[in-house]
């Protein structure tokens, strides 16, 4: 079983920087793609970030330039760094892992940018 539990989200003014974080335990194979999705009012959960097993990092292209994702394999946390944020940032943001042919998700943290 994988646990994933996300934490950073708040309410933030635009043009302003947030650094998400997702912590997995359990039975985490770092071999395994790890990512953020957000879903805002209204809409359909979208891809944010990902980084998967192999490949290139995909960014969703509403973000690109502003967003960057990272991760510590050595903690198994995922993280991503926010900056010149938006109100359509504005969604709460889920962090995502595939593994062992599973996919996973967290809880969900709330992103909130004032204009």
């Amino acid at each position: 079983q994988v646990q994933l539990v996300e934490s950073g989200g708040g309410l933030v003014q635009a043009g302003g920087s947030l650094r998400l974080s997702c912590a997995a335990s359990g039975t985490i194979s770092s071999f395994a793609g790890m990512g953020w999705y957000r879903q805002a009012p209204g809409k359909q959960r979208e891809l944010v970030a990902y980084l998967p097993s192999s490949g290139n990092t995909n960014y969703a292209d509403s973000v690109k330039g502003r967003f960057t994702i990272s991760r510590d394999y050595a903690k198994n946390t995922v993280y991503l760094q926010m900056s010149s944020l938006k109100p359509e940032d504005t969604a709460v943001y889920y962090c995502r892992t595939d593994q062992w042919g599973n996919i996973y998700w967290g809880q969900g943290t709330q992103v909130t940018v004032s204009s």
